[in-house]
């Protein structure tokens, strides 16, 4: 009996094995949410990559920071001529970022320079867009 039963159990913890590691990674799938979000909805490589002398992307810089290609039309006290580096997120943590994105707030408690403008994601966008910059830490 003992061996009937060792004999029926192993195939099946032999698929469930298989099963499991067959499983999309929840990661992988908040990472390909937050790529799409950064890519196709807020559009951040439009400031936040360099670009050469033909107005293109310089290749391997993607989301590394730039000089802004843009300026007001009349005199703004407050405006960030450049967009900093964003790719890994090399200025906050994780749970910074993810409020960074979820109420527009620094760190430090200070809102973003136009043009950056104040985002109000939900937790769950947040957290892919997130889960998708500290992808590329380099």
């Amino acid at each position: 009996m003992k061996n009937l039963l060792k004999l029926l159990l192993t195939p099946a913890v032999l698929l469930t094995t298989v099963a499991l590691s067959a499983q999309p990674d929840d990661r992988s799938g908040l990472v390909a949410r937050g790529r799409y979000l950064v890519e196709n909805v807020g559009m951040c490589a439009d400031c936040h990559t360099p670009r050469n002398e033909r107005g293109e992307f310089i290749a391997g810089l993607s989301l590394m920071g730039a000089p802004l290609g843009f300026a007001p039309s009349f005199p703004m006290p407050a405006w960030a001529p450049v967009a900093p580096p964003i790719a890994g997120l090399p200025t906050m943590t994780e749970a910074e970022a993810v409020r960074f994105m979820k109420e527009g707030v620094r760190p430090n408690g200070a809102r973003p320079l136009p043009p950056m403008p104040e985002f109000r994601f939900n937790e769950a966008d947040a957290t892919a867009v997130v889960a998708y910059l500290k992808s590329l830490a380099r």
